[in-house]
């Protein structure tokens, strides 16, 4: 049984309300080769298309194959498993794309493409409603004569086309290559008509889920060329972090903090494993070693919607075929569109392109967060740190690389070119840094070269590494000043108290977790049941319990507030759970209230400590204080 201070509570909120500030002063609206990333809902136009919204990027040499690379992107934010009829599908009308600069010009080289078409045979279906029939009596039974069924399968889904699976995508991977002008070289075809796996919409419907993802792997292996092999299906979200900062900064008072916002929610994710030596500048990891990975979402810029009362079709849009001149999403480093850009701009930013971004550069080099962070929580902004009011630390670390880790300086095509690269905001990739046996979440910023910004692994915590690089952790160092010092030292406490995802990632391609069913409803959604006593034991103390918890929560942990007479709440401690997960270890004894007052409390039991998707709260009990 812990209490939590409220300084604790106000350093982890601060580290958490700070990610906004990490890459919105670290990566934004850099200078050429900008894009977005962990970016769920966070532009007008995106927030009303999910299946086009990119949502998170990785890129990371594979853990088990060290020499391949893998690049994995997810799209479509905030999939309840249990969204039918429809679920989620990918957009037909939508181009899928992974993007490399292996030159420094901050311009693709190589683009990977995924593009899908659907299967529908839901229309055809006669369940024995479309045409007569005799009922047991003898009577018949008139049919409706039309058929079809609102059903996404009427069957146990074993395989990638499986015919009780009514609906079901397949998709096209092509790699295309350019000229040094930016146009389109060459286009090949790598993989076509490639089933993708049903969402995980329950046991009945999908028994075995692991079966249809090693299926789309093996139906995803690259026969020509060098080889490869992609993946494309629903995936748990592999982003872990709390949002509540958009409740006015954590529920004004702190009491929002901690909990993994994104937790059993499902997304839309691309994985593609290659040999490095396909994605580096003249196919050599050893000259060119360093490459620069962005995605995008694209469609046609012309949509027809069909009319009122026209005859009814599948599809309700049409564009033209193979048209993508419209870019609408684009991702790169973590929470740029999300946090930094103001709304009026987040649309434009995702469809600008590299070259438009430098307008913005100072969001970079003097960020506003920090400002916000000061006024509110009182840590000092780095800016204001001598020798720092313009931040080239952050731009060595998101905008050029950091100079004998991922900088593409290192390049021998760069080099040769007598200019640095151009700088560009996306992840970058030294593509010859080891694996690390032992992977620390904070990447760089912890000591580990192989992690962010050195890429991004599945499993960096990016809402601190990022956090503390935007608070000055990079000022320290033995030719520091006592004040940069200082400044690295706070930076370095910082982070938001939700450290790991909340599935265990997979050992081998494609790595991240296989989505939740939509069998199993997300913790909150399923009462929990307890009993709270609160007993006024003398001299303006109160004895608090909480006991009976049902179903038990082990691992799981209480809160307890005044209710103040404004409506307010007051939090007075946090308490975890007894190993058995059914009720408090030992009764808390709160501080001194004013004897012969009034006060109303009650407790709030969390069904999962990363998750803050519905808490279960007790009888707001009032009682006199002796």
């Amino acid at each position: 049984m812990a209490q939590f201070s409220r300084s604790t509570a106000r350093r982890r909120a601060v580290a958490v309300l700070a990610v906004g500030a990490t890459l919105a002063g670290g990566s934004a609206l850099l200078s050429p080769g900008t894009s977005s990333a962990s970016s769920h809902r966070e532009a007008p136009f995106v927030s009303n298309d999910p299946t086009i919204d990119n949502t998170d990027l990785y890129a990371f040499r594979s853990p088990d194959k060290p020499e391949t690379v893998s690049l994995i992107a997810s799209w479509s934010p905030f999939e309840e498993p249990a969204g039918g009829p429809t679920y989620y599908p990918w957009a037909t009308d939508a181009a899928y794309d992974i993007n490399i600069d292996n030159n420094g010009d901050a311009k693709p080289d190589i683009t990977y493409r995924w593009t899908f078409k659907d299967v529908d045979t839901r229309g055809a279906v006669d369940h024995g409603d479309k045409t007569d029939h005799k009922a047991p009596d003898g009577t018949t039974i008139k049919g409706n004569g039309i058929g079809g069924t609102f059903l996404y399968n009427d069957g146990a889904v074993k395989l990638l086309k499986d015919p009780a699976l009514k609906f079901r995508q397949t998709y096209n991977l092509d790699e295309i290559t350019y000229n040094a002008d930016g146009t389109v070289k060459a286009t090949t075809n790598q993989l076509s008509n490639v089933g993708v796996p049903a969402n995980n919409v329950g046991r009945a419907s999908v028994p075995d889920f692991v079966k249809l993802r090693q299926q789309a792997v093996a139906a995803g292996q690259i026969a020509g060329g060098a080889g490869g092999q992609s993946f494309v299906g629903q995936t748990d979200d592999a982003f872990f972090l709390d949002l509540r900062v958009f409740d006015l900064l954590y529920g004004t008072d702190l009491k929002e903090v901690g909990f993994d916002t994104l937790s059993r929610y499902n997304v839309n994710t691309i994985a593609l494993q290659l040999p490095r030596s396909e994605v580096a500048a003249a196919k050599s990891v050893t000259a060119n070693p360093v490459v620069g990975i962005w995605s995008t979402t694209s469609r046609s810029s012309t949509r027809i919607l069909a009319k009122t009362g026209a005859a009814p079709t599948t599809a309700e849009s049409t564009s033209p075929a193979a048209t993508y001149d419209a870019q609408v999403s684009r991702l790169g480093n973590p929470l740029v569109n999300e946090v930094v850009v103001p709304a009026n701009l987040k649309d434009y930013f995702n469809r600008s392109t590299p070259s438009q971004d430098g307008a913005l550069l100072g969001k970079v080099t003097n960020p506003e967060l920090p400002y916000l962070i000061e006024l509110i929580y009182g840590i000092k902004n780095p800016n204001k740190v001598p020798g720092h009011a313009s931040r080239s630390d952050l731009v060595q670390v998101f905008l050029t690389g950091l100079p004998g880790l991922n900088s593409l300086d290192a390049n021998a095509v760069v080099k040769a070119t007598g200019k640095p690269a151009s700088p560009a905001e996306y992840l970058r990739l030294n593509l010859t840094t080891p694996v690390t046996a032992r992977p620390n979440r904070l990447g760089a910023v912890g000591g580990d070269p192989q992690g962010f910004p050195n890429g991004r692994r599945l499993a960096d915590d990016i809402t601190d590494e990022a956090l503390q690089v935007t608070e000055g952790v990079l000022f320290g160092g033995a030719k520091a000043t006592a004040a940069e010092n200082a400044q690295a030292k706070t930076a370095a406490t910082l982070g938001d108290g939700v450290n790991a995802n909340d599935r265990a990632f997979l050992t081998s391609f494609p790595y991240i977790a296989d989505p939740f069913s939509g069998s199993d409803p997300r913790v909150g959604q399923l009462p929990v049941k307890f009993r709270q006593a609160f007993t006024s034991i003398g001299d303006g103390r109160v004895s608090a319990n909480v006991t009976n918890v049902s179903p038990a929560q082990p691992g799981s942990f209480a809160q307890l507030y005044k209710i103040n007479n404004d409506g307010t709440l007051m939090g007075l401690g946090q308490f975890n759970l007894n190993a058995a997960g059914t009720g408090l270890a030992r009764p808390f004894t709160t501080g001194r209230f004013g004897t012969n007052t009034r006060v109303t409390l009650y407790f709030r039991v969390f069904a999962n400590r990363y998750n803050a998707a519905g808490f279960n709260g007790g009888v707001p009990t009032t009682l006199t204080i002796r």
